[in-house]
């Protein structure tokens, strides 16, 4: 497809999709002479993933790219659209692979950490011609655990990563119903590509809903442990 298909079908002027070219966010069309380029659905669903970024996260794109080349604080929900993306970028039908050892430049427990999150179920290691690797969005979860570690969250204080295990659990039992609710809820009128797009956007403002709800009941159940003669004043969480 031509710049004036791409805008229709995107919804996106063309001088914004140059600048995601310029800034190395989408991949180079097909060039036939220096003044026709041809766009093709990988540009479709690039630019897609994009907006549902910047509509999740309010990142710009020059933040996107920074996101995109590992710098950066990068939201968790970001992930699988920058997992998307990088796919594009590369030309590539399997999602971008982290070596744990580029992790371990940082968070010099990551491997052990990674092993201890594949043992109880969080991801998967993978061997890379790299050597063992994370998928994006696995390799932000042993960074995350790396930060918190930082904190003072380490095995000799009493908190090894397999002391949330239980997560495993809450996660899929949370998300299990998510998908129920939504799929035996939604109108028939409401078609696959429009569940879709209210779920790219949702899920997002869902995980900031469920993050509240967490730290009120965390809150609470702190409060229970610290101040027990005192239940009136926990509800006011």
């Amino acid at each position: 497809m031509k710049m004036r298909e791409l805008e229709l079908v995107t919804g996106v002027d063309r001088e914004v999709i140059r600048i995601m070219l310029r800034q190395g966010l989408l991949p180079e069309p097909q060039r036939s002479a220096r003044n026709s380029a041809e766009y093709t659905d990988a540009h479709v669903r690039a630019i897609a993933a994009i907006r549902r970024l910047q509509q999740s996260t309010r990142l710009t794109l020059k933040e996107i790219r920074a996101a995109m080349d590992g710098q950066g604080e990068t939201p968790a929900s970001a992930y699988p659209n920058l997992e998307e993306l990088l796919s594009h970028r590369f030309g590539l039908h399997n999602v971008q692979l982290i070596p744990i050892t580029a992790i371990q430049v940082r968070y010099p427990s990551a491997e052990r950490d990674a092993r201890a999150f594949e043992q109880i179920g969080f991801l998967s290691v993978l061997e890379s011609e790299n050597g063992p690797s994370l998928t994006l969005s696995d390799a932000r979860l042993v960074e995350i655990w790396g930060q918190i570690r930082e904190a003072g969250f380490v095995e000799e204080t009493g908190f090894p990563p397999e002391n949330i295990a239980f997560y495993r659990d809450a996660a899929e039992l949370v998300a299990r119903n998510e998908a129920t609710i939504f799929f035996e809820k939604r109108q028939a009128t409401i078609d696959d590509e429009k569940s879709a797009s209210m779920l790219h956007l949702a899920l997002p403002l869902m995980l900031d809903f469920f993050g509240l709800l967490r730290m009120k009941a965390f809150m609470k159940h702190i409060h229970f442990f610290v101040a027990p003669d005192n239940p009136d004043e926990a509800k006011r969480f």
